[in-house]
């Protein structure tokens, strides 16, 4: 691969209009998760360590997360369920080190030993019933908390859309027994848990809202065959992917990566740069491209050109919308834009279920730089926004409104 350092990376934003270059921000030692949508831009940023296990709404997998980038190490012990007061001391020797999957999310930690993909009804922490649909718990787990003290930890078992789990420390003191409803977090892919205030936490947005989580992870190294933290982009889960190398990143066209998109969560990951130990600087991989379906089926272009390290936690990118399955340039059936390319001024039509909506013109980061509210819409009403002030370029005009969200391309000459 080819790397070039941050100073001439930073020049893939001022090629093109079309791709715009956008940084976001995870904090210093990349303390916030930051929840991406290519259409609209940061939707939610949450402190990573708010959140020490994750629980999952949708699907039969059932899959459990542990908050391992914040540092806990989590262990599957030897004892059955029923053995809880034995599990009194640390025994790493004895028992199995565990990590969520890099590449699914419905792979976390306490999914270990999971049979769900080959039909069978073990969950990893849990046996599923085919007769009372409740998944009983058959594990116990210990974790070592950021802080260096220890946690036991079984879950129960899921029935009736609540997860049921007890955790306490290694001598039995302190011990909660918690739950968490899944219908608390519908639209959600998880739901969070703080074992510090022991109360559910509101972490990620809705499912249909992000494409991509910039985050600290752990990612397997195998030239030293071991975890490390790192920091990276993750895919939500209809997200699919595709990585290009060996090409030139401003021309390549979306064309080139047809048969080659996967759902791996990490196939952005983090490995577009690497931190040069005798320049102490981070180089970015000049060659690669990668490509990506987001949640409405629009296509898009992304290259990474830098990382501010622990220091501020920012990493940028350039972004281009390729293909707008789920947005049409002009008519959306809901929503028409003429004339488009559009000069000083330009002309909406609306059929929508409502009559009052806000329309807002978007630039591809997500920053809003024009909002007009409309009341009284018919589907003869031509309604004119103002474009003075908004330099030549791609940009998405959004309609929100009681019934939902629409949105179409706009490009202003």
């Amino acid at each position: 691969m080819k790397y070039v350092t941050l100073s001439i990376a930073l020049l893939f934003g001022t090629l093109s209009f079309a791709q715009t270059e956008v940084t976001v921000n995870t904090a210093a030692a990349n303390a916030d998760q930051v929840y991406y949508s290519l259409l609209n831009g940061v939707v939610a940023t949450a402190p990573l360590a708010e959140w020490d296990l994750a629980f999952e709404i949708t699907g039969f997998t059932s899959s459990i997360l542990v908050n391992t980038a914040k540092g806990h190490l989590v262990y599957q012990t030897d004892a059955a369920i029923t053995d809880w007061a034995s599990v009194n001391v640390p025994d790493e020797a004895s028992w199995i080190a565990l990590n969520n999957s890099e590449t699914n999310w419905s792979e976390g930690a306490l999914t270990y030993g999971s049979t769900v993909d080959e039909e069978g009804f073990d969950l990893g922490w849990g046996t599923y019933n085919m007769v009372t649909h409740v998944v009983a718990g058959t594990r116990i787990y210990a974790i070592q908390m950021v802080d260096g003290g220890w946690k036991k930890l079984r879950i129960n078992g899921l029935s009736g859309g609540v997860y049921s789990f007890t955790y306490a420390d290694l001598d039995g003191s302190n011990e909660q027994n918690a739950s968490l409803v899944k219908a608390d977090f519908t639209g959600k892919n998880f739901g969070y848990w703080d074992m510090s205030s022991h109360q559910a936490v509101d972490h990620e947005p809705m499912a249909a809202e992000w494409d991509l989580v910039f985050t600290k992870y752990l990612s397997y190294i195998p030239a030293g065959d071991a975890w490390y933290a790192v920091a990276g982009v993750l895919a939500n889960m209809p997200v699919e992917c595709a990585q290009l190398d060996g090409v030139d990143p401003i021309t390549v066209e979306h064309g080139a990566a047809e048969g080659q998109y996967g759902t791996d969560i990490n196939v952005i990951g983090s490995d577009w740069k690497v931190f040069n130990m005798t320049t102490f600087m981070y180089e970015y991989v000049t060659d690669r491209a990668y490509f990506v379906k987001d949640v409405a089926g629009n296509l898009w272009k992304l290259v990474f050109t830098g990382y501010g390290g622990s220091a501020t936690g920012t990493m940028t990118f350039t972004q281009q919308l390729m293909s707008a399955t789920a947005v049409a340039e002009v008519d959306l059936g809901s929503a028409m834009i003429f004339p488009n390319p559009a000069i000083g001024q330009a002309h909406v039509v609306l059929d929508l279920p409502v009559q009052d909506a806000v329309v807002s013109i978007l630039a591809l980061n997500g920053q809003e730089l024009r909002t007009q509210r409309l009341n009284g819409i018919t589907r003869s009403t031509v309604h004119s926004i103002d474009l003075a002030g908004i330099p030549s370029g791609m940009y998405m005009l959004r309609v929100a409104h009681a019934e939902g969200v629409i949105g179409s391309r706009l490009i202003v000459q």
